[in-house]
């Protein structure tokens, strides 16, 4: 089955799911990634998220190299930010169109998911969501990250 993880990661929290992810399923890669690559710390981060999140924007993305139709599974991955999905991945959805397809979807946060995966399903709507989980505070304990990701991961990986 081939499996593509497509991720935004802020922090890296994301980026370290999306390798453990890699590394299990063999899958390629797609990390977004802002044009505005600036790095916004404290409280400067959380307002600037925040305010992207509350005004609806839809950050311009780097190139990225991504076509649906050549993956069995897309899996998803995302930070959280004001109980959403980083504003990044809803640029990605818009462009991307994947429609009729199997997915599985995954968040980061620091212990404050909201609605945020009701709200990115409902941007995935037709298509198969197979499995979906969320991890807090990834970065802070990657040998329980890795066991996490493999039990998440079981059920994909059989089929």
């Amino acid at each position: 089955m081939k499996t593509a993880v497509v991720y935004y990661s802020f922090d890296g929290n994301c980026a370290l799911v999306a390798e453990q992810i890699k590394a299990i399923l063999n899958a390629d890669l797609i990390r977004l990634q802002t044009k505005d690559e600036k790095k916004r710390g404290g409280f400067a981060k959380y307002f600037w998220g925040g305010a992207q999140v509350v005004m609806r924007k839809k950050p311009a993305l780097k190139p990225y190299d991504f076509d649906a139709a050549a993956y069995d599974l897309i899996i998803i991955g995302a930070p959280v930010w004001a109980g959403s999905p980083a504003p990044p991945l809803e640029t990605f959805l818009s462009a991307a169109k994947i429609s009729g397809k199997k997915l599985a979807l995954f968040l980061c946060h620091a212990g404050g998911r909201g609605k945020a995966m009701d709200k990115l399903k409902l941007l995935l709507a037709g298509n198969t969501i197979a499995a979906e989980t969320d991890f807090i505070n990834p970065a802070g304990n990657t040998g329980e990250l890795k066991r996490k990701v493999e039990e998440w991961l079981k059920p994909l990986a059989r089929e």
